[in-house]
């Protein structure tokens, strides 16, 4: 069965050349069926580090979550992803399945839908810019909601000069 898998990308390590790499690199997941815009935001962490530029994918896959997991860790360490102890760290690309269709999910790898997306703007201003009227299958809000709320407060920047690849 074919689901809708939303993907969020982040950098701030060359992040105009990692976005448009590993946004390409999600076709093998699946169908990609929309890109939102890349925004740049203030990073999240305790030492000073370069701003990052995020976006957000939608693939049609029939893949499960942890397949997918899997992969995106894949992209991640292509593209030179070192992983630490500190999850804020600078980094190439960071690849995260947020929603996977309506799954809801607890596993000690991944949870569904990311806990994040209700906390932070730069995933959910860029996840309903895939599809606003898509509900959260926990709270019932559309992302177009979330992101209004969330939005409100948040330092997001488009970036008009980078394009990913299927946005136009």
């Amino acid at each position: 069965m074919t689901e809708l898998a939303f993907i969020a990308l982040g950098s701030n390590i060359d992040p105009e050349i990692n976005l448009p790499l590993a946004a390409a690199r999600l076709s093998e997941l699946g169908n990609p069926n929309a890109v939102s815009k890349v925004y740049q935001n203030p990073a999240i962490a305790d030492e000073p580090q370069p701003d990052y530029l995020n976006a957000a994918v939608l693939i049609e896959t029939t893949l499960d979550p942890l397949t997918i997991r899997d992969k995106l860790r894949e992209i991640e360490a292509d593209l030179g992803r070192i992983r630490t102890e500190d999850k804020f760290a600078p980094r190439t690309i960071d690849l995260d399945l947020c929603l996977l269709g309506d799954r809801v999910l607890d596993h000690e790898l991944i949870s569904l839908p990311d806990p994040d997306l209700l906390k932070r703007a730069h995933l959910a201003v860029t996840l309903a810019e895939l599809r606003p009227d898509f509900l959260h299958p926990i709270t019932g809000d559309s992302l177009e909601e979330i992101a209004n709320e969330l939005q409100k407060d948040a330092e997001l920047k488009p970036r008009p000069d980078i394009v990913l690849q299927g946005h136009e």
